[in-house]
């Protein structure tokens, strides 16, 4: 009776079952959503592999899913199992009464399809070894622009790049040839990268390119370059002098504030060599650029004072008191660590106020803005003399007391506290400059704005994973996914569009294949429109936070 379930194993089948006529208000098919069946008297199976056949007396109907992608019957090895066909033909004589769905087959798309894709003229040129009068020849088309200084940008189809490069060079032999040729040339670029780099510097230094020579000495005249700068001047002539008053009377304290001093003006340097290379335009190894090299440069100025002014200060003071030397007079000294004391104040000074109006740019108290480590280099200028101008009273003060007692080892203890000093600062700036290497989040008041922003417009439904990191010198990442409310993107579009000329087009529509061109037109410039009001949100989202510099918006 029904032969096309003669080869069919029997553990193919999970349940069969005999069902007669019936009213609809007595028995609802049991048909997954989607599928339709007729209320006659049919065997019917599950099959595992998400069909049903509904075997009837007169008519086969075959229900299917979405989940295999294909719209035709089960195939069987048994000569009388009904064909594709035979089915549609079923279909097409079916009584009226009986519905019949049109289904779309699920396209596969292959490599072929991929030779439709937009491909740009530097990638064209790159990947099939053509010239830009090559690429003149070839269809232009114009595209949305994910930059925001360009309104659009030229692409060319993937399919007419292949046939000009083929054109070109006569097979895809003598392409793949000319590609290696270009690797090999490449390569060898790359091992003369460091000659080819110095040519270049020659070359800008020939047509005059000052510019990011004057960007670098503005730098040093201006915020944290210029405190970097005066605390160098400043404590390389405190360490000349100390040096010199060490040599005349062996205090420990006064060897251990020229340390101090040496110490400061070698981490100075390296701020100043970090601030420099911080204002360097990002390349294509370092797309965010090169901000973060100031806490670099605090981080490792923050090893070098506890690895050189603690270290050295505690091992003098240590000797100090092993060996303990007699000192001889003092007076110079003294007058040396007066002036120290007003010059290290002076610089102290800067530092401060340099701080107070960064902070009062950013809307942040004096004490937030230092233990945020907002601005590396200030901070390291801030401390340092602090620490300076404390160390310059604890030695002072214990070399008195070697004075008036006339026991050397006040002076050691005073050494030691230098170093202790040192140390604690040192081992501030490396927790801080840490931190910040590691990604620090923004003020949690600042990303709410930045969160109410996004989800106050109206083509947002809502947002998820918000992220927003300090990247130093005042620039922000943020980073959200969003979920976009579809009806107003498409709203967005059809207020652009024609609607009697989109009416007519609908009406226009009879079969499936129209249907599908309609709504794959329709449905790329939707997407156009998707991408559009990406675009529209990071542009105004910069334009109000002028410090967010790195928007990435992915949608749900």
């Amino acid at each position: 009776m029904f032969p096309s379930l003669a080869h069919r194993p029997w553990h193919v089948f999970c349940r069969v079952s005999l069902q007669r006529r019936s009213s609809l208000h007595h028995w609802a098919p049991r048909f997954p959503p989607g599928w339709q069946g007729r209320g006659v008297r049919s065997l019917r199976f599950s099959l595992p592999d998400s069909r049903l056949a509904s075997l009837g007396p007169t008519q086969v109907q075959y229900y299917s899913t979405s989940g295999d992608g294909k719209d035709v019957p089960p195939k069987s090895e048994s000569a009388d199992a009904p064909s594709a066909e035979t089915v549609a033909s079923g279909a097409a004589k079916a009584p009226p009464n009986s519905t019949v769905r049109a289904v779309l087959k699920k396209r596969e798309y292959g490599a072929k399809y991929t030779q439709n894709n937009f491909i740009t003229a530097v990638r064209a040129m790159n990947e099939f070894c053509l010239k830009p009068s090559d690429l003149e020849q070839l269809r232009k088309i114009r595209r949305r622009s994910p930059h925001d200084d360009t309104e659009a940008f030229t692409v060319f189809l993937r399919s007419d790049v292949e046939a000009k490069a083929l054109d070109v060079w006569g097979s895809h032999e003598a392409l793949a040839r000319e590609r290696n040729l270009r690797k090999e040339v490449e390569r060898e670029f790359q091992e003369n990268i460091f000659r080819n780099q110095q040519l270049l510097k020659e070359y800008k230094d020939f047509w005059g390119n000052t510019k990011p020579r004057s960007g670098k000495r503005a730098t040093f005249l201006q915020g944290p370059g210029k405190v970097v700068m005066v605390a160098i001047c400043i404590n390389g002539l405190n360490f000349f002098f100390k040096l010199l008053a060490w040599v005349y009377t062996g205090s420990a304290s006064m060897f251990s504030e020229a340390i101090h001093s040496l110490a400061d003006t070698c981490n100075q340097a390296l701020l100043a060599l970090g601030i420099s290379q911080s204002v360097r335009n990002p390349d294509a190894v370092h797309p965010y650029g090169f901000s973060n090299m100031r806490y670099i440069a605090s981080l490792i100025s923050g090893v070098g004072i506890f690895m050189m002014g603690a270290g050295l200060s505690w091992y003098h003071g240590i000797m100090g008191l092993l060996h303990p030397e007699p000192m001889e007079s003092l007076l110079w000294a003294y007058c040396i660590l007066a002036g120290s004391l007003v010059s290290e104040g002076a610089t102290l000074l800067v530092a401060i106020n340099e701080i107070k109006k960064s902070a009062k740019q950013h809307g942040m108290s004096f004490y937030e803005y230092v233990m945020q480590s907002r601005d590396p280099s200030t901070n390291v200028v801030l401390l340092e003399d602090a620490a300076a101008v404390l160390g310059v009273i604890m030695a002072a003060s214990c070399m008195g007391l070697t004075s008036l007692t006339g026991n050397p080892y006040y002076d050691s203890l005073g050494s030691l506290g230098v170093g202790t000093l040192l140390g604690a600062v040192s081992a501030f700036l490396i927790y801080t400059n840490t931190e910040a290497l590691l990604g620090r989040s923004i003020q949690a008041e600042h990303l709410q704005k930045l969160t109410e922003f996004l989800e106050n417009d109206p083509a947002v439904r809502a947002i998820h994973d918000v992220k927003a990191t300090d990247m130093g010198l005042s620039k922000v990442r943020f980073k959200a996914e969003v979920d976009f409310d579809g009806r107003v993107v498409t709203r967005s579009y059809l207020e652009k569009q024609d609607i009697d000329q989109i009416l007519n087009e609908i009406q226009q529509v009879k079969t499936p294949e129209e249907l599908e061109n309609f709504m794959l037109k329709h449905g790329e410039n939707i997407i156009d429109t998707l991408g559009a009001e990406v675009d529209r949100l990071e542009k105004e989202l910069k334009q109000r936070n002028p410090e967010v510099r790195h928007v990435d918006l992915e949608i749900l």
